[in-house]
């Protein structure tokens, strides 16, 4: 629940920083509009399955903006980590 969370803060991050500087309009604001739909539905649907007992159901929905929040977050550290030039 704990990673769901920072991707959903990130998220909410790279949001105000695209409305400070400009880039998101009214040409896509329906996609950011989406994408924080599905972000409610995945940490909302997980917590309602978690508090109705369904453990295995909400570990699963949980899982499907985890697993791949980590491995990018995963990417991006060896990326920096690296130290080689990826031009």
């Amino acid at each position: 629940m704990a990673v769901d969370g920072i991707i959903c803060a990130l998220a909410g991050v790279f949001f105000m920083i695209g409305l400070k500087d400009g880039s998101i309009g009214p040409e896509n604001i329906g996609l950011w509009g989406l994408i924080f739909a599905v972000l409610a539905l995945i940490v909302g649907g997980g917590s309602w399955l978690q508090s109705a007992g369904h453990h295995v159901l909400s570990l699963l929905l949980l899982m499907v903006l985890a697993v791949p929040g980590l491995l990018s977050g995963l990417f991006i550290l060896l990326f920096a980590l690296s130290g080689t030039q990826w031009r």
